[in-house]
């Protein structure tokens, strides 16, 4: 009878039970899905095939009994909970993912829908092992205000299950849904989805683009009942194939232009944060990450969308579902490509333990392509003036920034610096700044030796010890350095490297330019120039100079104070990140030359 009930609790498991069992309706649908297997058992199904019938008739009535308790229990229970339920407004991936994976272009790519987005980060956000870190931190540090801690942080990480407990006039969770496997209900199921295509598609246009949007203030329909619901993309979709789509997801396509405009993005990735004090009282509130409002501080803005950076068109018409799919131009490819290659490396190498299911392969895929992105589209470096004269090396190197915001943006834990290097004739290193040491830290950078300081902005270096680095530096109410984004209050240094046409005079004050770059004139909305001057022995060259832009996404600082608190999810990603140190950073752009 074991290997019986193994199997048969097994279908619990599946996707396709999950769905049934996701809400009330689906209950009874579970019940005749189980019941269909369980009379196969007297010999037909593929599960018993070829065993003697008498061997198992004893264990079906059993099997039975347990596999529909297990199956019916959670959703009677969701039932007492929530007596006048709003209607059900999320489904999961799964149900898309059917037809709108295997796409594949004339020459040959791969550019399924599904298959992308399940390799990005918007569908691991919930799995995120640096983000529950943050998490536990922040409320270990704050316990008086964790449930509002925890609402506020699972906004934009777990959006369907919090905005499912919004409308219910709760508060989101995060803990409670965690880990992500086993589900533990259908709220748990909508969080493990993390950013998925029923969330994005179905935010209305309603108040997009103003602050009432920001911070998660997104608005979703909460009334239409499934089978009516209309799911947002930017084609019109004629009646028959409206229809199949009704039919497998239970929402109506919908025309709307807004899924391709910035501002939907902006709902989430324009994020502040509540600055609390030791009570749990606000203090204030933090511009935590920004970047629409520095997209539309450039010369970017009504040129170029968040959409054609993150979600690139192809050039060549394609059918965006492999059923009864028309040829469309402008598809845009769901890899949401941004700047963080380091976390698909952590997912990949521990996907058994985060509940990862994008396949190994995908993922690989997913960090190339994001790393090839970076290395392209975000910056270049040149050098300006350099000569050797009077026993010294001198050096302008020119940075710029090609992306639509600053660089690095987004989440403060990023990080860019320029690693300079000059070697004699024989190569031997006479000079070097930015040198990367094996645990992830910046040899030189004070930040990384001491967590109450941090290194200033230069426009001038002489020194190995002095490092150029891009980064937004937070300090709490009373001035103290911190990495911790609720006690928080203000940057007090913020010399990401400006997009082009942004102007540091005129900035908002949650986008403005902090510490000495603020004086700084050759940092501007042009990029940066730094001067280097290194003193050599003439008789040691030619010698040969080299400036890289680095870039890490999680610097050492930033995983490093996680340690501050003691929890199980604080000292698994600080153990992820110790051992994948080497791999927390990459070029992405580099310039030599020869001077004699």
């Amino acid at each position: 009878m074991f290997p019986l009930l193994k199997q048969c609790l097994g279908l619990i498991l599946c996707k396709h039970t999950r769905r049934l069992i996701s809400d009330r309706q689906g209950k009874r649908a579970a019940v005749r899905f189980l019941l269909s297997h369980t009379r196969s058992l007297g010999g037909r199904s593929s599960y018993l095939r070829g065993r003697p019938k008498s061997h198992l008739q004893p264990g079906v009535s059993l099997v039975f009994v347990i596999v529909l308790l297990a199956v019916t229990h959670p959703v009677m229970a969701q039932s007492a909970d929530d007596r006048n339920p709003p209607v059900q407004m999320f489904v999961t991936s799964d149900v898309c993912l059917a037809c709108h994976n295997s796409l594949i272009t004339e020459s040959g790519r791969d550019v399924s829908i599904g298959s992308n987005w399940q390799s990005s980060l918007m569908a691991h956000s919930s799995r995120d092992p640096y983000w529950q870190a943050s998490v536990r931190r922040e409320t270990l540090a704050h316990p008086s205000a964790k449930e509002s801690i925890e609402d506020e942080c699972s906004a934009c990480h777990m959006p369907m299950a919090r905005y499912r407990s919004k409308v219910r006039n709760r508060k989101g969770r995060v803990f409670a849904h965690l880990p992500i496997l086993p589900a533990r209900g259908p709220a748990s199921g909508l969080a493990a989805d993390g950013v998925s295509c029923a969330m994005c598609h179905q935010i209305q246009e309603d108040t997009l683009g103003t602050e009432e949007s920001f911070t998660a203030g997104f608005v979703v329909d909460n009334t239409t009942p499934l089978g009516q619901r209309p799911i947002f993309g930017p084609y019109d979709i004629d009646r028959g194939r409206s229809r199949i789509m009704q039919s497998a997801s239970h929402m109506e396509p919908t025309m709307a232009g807004h899924v391709q405009d910035s501002t939907l993005c902006a709902s989430c990735h324009t994020l502040y944060t509540h600055t609390r004090g030791p009570n749990g009282e606000v203090l204030g509130r933090l511009p935590e990450q920004v970047p629409y409002l520095e997209w539309k501080h450039s010369a970017y803005e009504g040129r170029d969308s968040c959409q054609s950076c993150h979600m690139p068109l192809l050039t060549e018409k394609m059918h965006i579902t492999s059923v009864m799919g028309q040829l469309r131009e402008d598809f845009s490819r769901h890899v949401f490509r941004g700047g963080n290659f380091f976390m698909p490396k952590i997912f990949n190498r521990y996907r058994n333990e985060l509940g990862v299911s994008a396949l190994s392969q995908d993922l690989s895929l997913a960090t190339r392509e994001t790393e090839n992105h970076l290395q392209t589209n975000t910056a270049r470096i040149s050098f300006g003036r350099i000569e050797n004269s009077s026993g010294a090396v001198m050096a302008d190197v020119n940075v710029t920034n090609l992306a639509g915001h600053k660089l690095p943006t987004a989440y403060p834990s990023r990080r860019a610096w320029i690693r300079f290097t000059v070697t004699d004739a024989q190569g031997r290193t006479l000079f070097e700044s930015g040198e990367v040491n094996p645990d992830g830290s910046i040899r030189g950078n004070i930040n990384d030796a001491d967590k109450e300081r941090f290194e200033r902005h230069y426009d001038q270096i002489r020194n190995a010890d002095e490092v150029q680095i891009y980064e937004a530096i937070m300090a709490t109410p009373d001035g103290r350095v911190t990495t911790g984004l609720i006690e928080a209050i203000r940057f007090i240094k913020d010399n990401r490297i400006l997009p082009k046409g942004f102007n540091k005079a005129t900035a908002a004050t949650d986008i403005m330019v902090h510490g000495q770059a603020t004086d700084d004139g050759n940092f501007t909305g042009e990029g940066d120039t730094i001067r280097y001057r290194i003193s050599v022995d003439p008789n040691r060259g030619p010698f040969h100079v080299r400036a890289q832009l680095i870039y890490q996404p999680i610097a050492f600082r930033w995983a490093q104070n996680l340690k501050q608190q003691q929890a199980a999810e604080i000292d698994r990603f600080v153990a992820y990140y110790d051992a994948m140190s080497q791999q927390s950073w990459t070029v992405l752009a580099s310039v030599s030359t020869i001077v004699r």
